[in-house]
């Protein structure tokens, strides 16, 4: 029996037509635009100026003061609402999968933690069949094949170097979903391991790496096209010695992943980030755990304790302890915080929780946009850019007050 995503159903095959808000279209925020969706896919999107009447018989609804913009897409997240994506348990997957959905987040990549090559190969085919029916846009295996000296919250002892052999295991237990695995290519099969990823399809990405500059920049040129979460689990960056951050800053190959909770990063830190990769180079993720959604207290990570005080989570106990331990932030918190906080306009914003993500997993084709013949993913947001409603391919997981 496939496995359901509780909150589930068919969408409504009346036309909804949302008049009055503002609306982020690849063309710019239109004052008072339209979108309409009918099934799973949206029909019409236009400013005051182009859009058509609604017609007898759709379904309006009216959203005057608010802001629609396209469905997050998140690709980098382990778990939410007090689910983890490696507890192999299907369910407890829909639980983390459901969590970000209502925040927003119609398109997720599930991340693992470093483990036992047998105990990820037996999560990634949970996390296949997940993907397969559509719940999930694929897998990130981050880890093993990472640096000893940059684990963060990974635990050391089963970390091991990125044998090809290894790495090729991992991608065939996914079953075709892998989309992106973080590794540190400075390591012992390090650049073999990323030109396997490269032409097996799937991003290589490069973190938790004690990288140099000229290593970080073969790692480029072998077919890497992602910094996880940089700044974080690498070198800082240095006047004699830049290291890796230099490179991945400097390469128009690379997209740029980026925390945006305030504990991660420094708000002039993510200022730099944008002003020298570019706003069409930046994904913001969450690298949530399944604490996000959450009270404070203690949540697994993997084969980890997590203790979450204040919102932020760091390792319990063990050669790591104190170590922050992902984040608990939804991409509805990272949109509001890039907009009242860091200074960033609705459409850069937009760039990087959904446009610039749906590109790099090659998807910008069904979602990422709010354009005609796309799938119907939308996040309607209050004059306080605080999240009010959510729309998965035509079905309304989270309705607007009065809707």
């Amino acid at each position: 029996m496939p496995l359901q995503q509780s909150g589930d159903s068919a969408p409504s095959p009346r036309r909804t037509v949302l008049t009055g808000a503002r609306v982020a279209l690849p063309s710019g925020v239109a004052d008072e635009g339209l979108v309409a969706f009918e099934g799973t896919r949206i029909t019409d999107a236009a400013d005051a100026a182009g859009a058509t009447a609604p017609a007898p018989g759709d379904r309006v609804i009216d959203l005057t003061g608010h802001l629609v913009v396209p469905g997050f897409v998140d690709i980098h997240v382990h778990g939410g609402g007090g689910g983890s994506f490696s507890s192999a348990d299907p369910e407890e997957c829909l639980t983390a999968i459901g969590t970000h959905r209502r925040r927003g987040t119609t398109t997720l990549l599930a991340s693992t933690v470093t483990g036992d090559l047998d105990e990820l190969a037996r999560q990634a085919a949970v996390l296949a069949e997940l993907t397969e029916q559509g719940d999930l846009a694929g897998i990130h295996f981050e880890g093993p094949f990472i640096s000893p000296h940059r684990c963060g919250a990974h635990q050391p002892g089963l970390l091991r170097d990125p044998d090809p052999a290894d790495v090729r295991k991992l991608v065939d237990a996914a079953r075709g979903t892998a989309k992106m695995m973080t590794l540190a290519p400075e390591l012992p099969g390090g650049l073999d391991s990323v030109r396997l990823l490269a032409d097996a399809g799937v991003i290589a990405a490069i973190g938790h790496t004690d990288s140099s500059y000229d290593a970080t920049r073969e790692a480029i040129d072998a077919g890497a096209t992602v910094a996880t979460h940089l700044f974080n689990a690498m070198p800082p960056l240095g006047h004699r010695a830049p290291g890796p951050i230099a490179a991945l800053l400097e390469d128009e190959r690379i997209t740029v992943e980026l925390i945006n909770d305030g504990t991660h990063l420094h708000p002039a830190v993510l200022e730099m980030a944008f002003r020298d990769a570019g706003a069409d180079r930046v994904a913001f993720i969450t690298d949530a755990m399944g604490a996000a959604g959450m009270n404070d207290g203690m949540y697994p990570l993997g084969p980890m304790t997590v203790e979450v005080k204040d919102g932020v989570a760091r390792i319990a106990d063990g050669p790591t302890a104190g170590s922050i331990a992902g984040s608990t932030l939804t991409l509805d918190r990272a949109f509001k915080r890039a907009l009242t906080i860091d200074g960033l306009t609705v459409a850069q914003a937009v760039q990087a929780l959904s446009g610039n993500p749906a590109r790099l997993l090659g998807v910008a084709d069904r979602t990422g946009s709010i354009e005609a013949g796309k799938d119907a993913d939308l996040v309607v947001l209050d004059a306080a850019y605080d999240l009010v409603g959510v729309v998965r391919r035509g079905e309304w997981v989270v309705r607007p007050a009065g809707v």
